[in-house]
């Protein structure tokens, strides 16, 4: 099972180093700026400059081409999904279905758009769940899995269940793993990996109950959901990646 190039563009090339480094290298730096320099008291502000770094590729795009108001607008809806799934399941904390769009839709449009819908559907989500200074780490957890699902989006690994398994147990993990940084910092604004294995020691069965959620909700939306999305995006050329 070999993973196939969708594109040679060499401004889509351009688009996903652009988008690699402001996921990997600039987004990991702003959250470092926010637990040190401002010590997690500037959340809104860190928030802000991270949805904007979400959006450069997108207006990356709108140089490249005319501006279509729809590739943005599939976007907000998927957030909203998003959003509105994680609002269903408010009764079962560790039980959620944001991950699965998340990544659903970075399949279907790429890493920016999986991480832009990431990002946007948690600072969206916290307006009615509560900001804090874990928006920040939130929207880089969630956006990280959108960017690494919309890669994998790239092959033809995603359209089999073992695959969707996989990524459903491992992107549960991540996104603990992430959490607990925030959760050892929010203690005195210190890192210490003895505290770090604690907190991850003790978010196991939380963990594990969100790995087992992704699994489910993909197996249950990745197809219907990821169908419809294809059609969308081949009857309006949107998001090419």
């Amino acid at each position: 099972m070999q993973p196939t190039t969708k594109s040679n563009d060499p401004f889509l090339k351009k688009k996903f180093i652009i988008t690699s480094i402001i996921v990997l290298i600039l987004t990991p730096l702003c959250l470092l700026l926010g637990v040190t320099l401002w010590q997690d008291r500037r959340y809104n502000i860190l928030s802000l400059i991270m949805v904007i770094l979400a959006c450069i590729p997108f207006f990356l795009s709108f140089e490249h081409k005319k501006p279509k108001p729809r590739e943005i607008l599939i976007i907000a809806v998927m957030s909203a999904i998003a959003v509105a799934g994680r609002a269903a399941f408010v009764w079962a904390p560790a039980f959620k279905p944001v991950t699965a769009i998340v990544a659903i839709t970075g399949f279907s449009f790429g890493p920016a758009a999986g991480f832009l819908t990431g990002a946007a559907t948690a600072i969206t989500s916290n307006i009615f769940f509560g900001q804090g200074p874990w928006t920040p780490f939130q929207m880089f957890a969630w956006g990280i899995l959108g960017y690494i699902a919309g890669v994998l989006g790239k092959t033809d690994w995603m359209k089999y269940k073992i695959w969707l398994i996989i990524f459903g147990l491992l992107s549960g993990i991540l996104y603990s793993f992430i959490m607990d940084i925030w959760t050892v910092i929010s203690y005195d604004g210190k890192f210490t990996w003895s505290r770090y294995f604690t907190a991850a020691g003790t978010a196991i069965p939380y963990t594990a109950t969100y790995a087992i959620s992704n699994i489910i909700f993909l197996l249950l939306l990745a197809k219907p959901i990821g169908e419809k999305l294809k059609r969308i995006k081949i009857k309006y050329g949107l998001l090419e990646e």
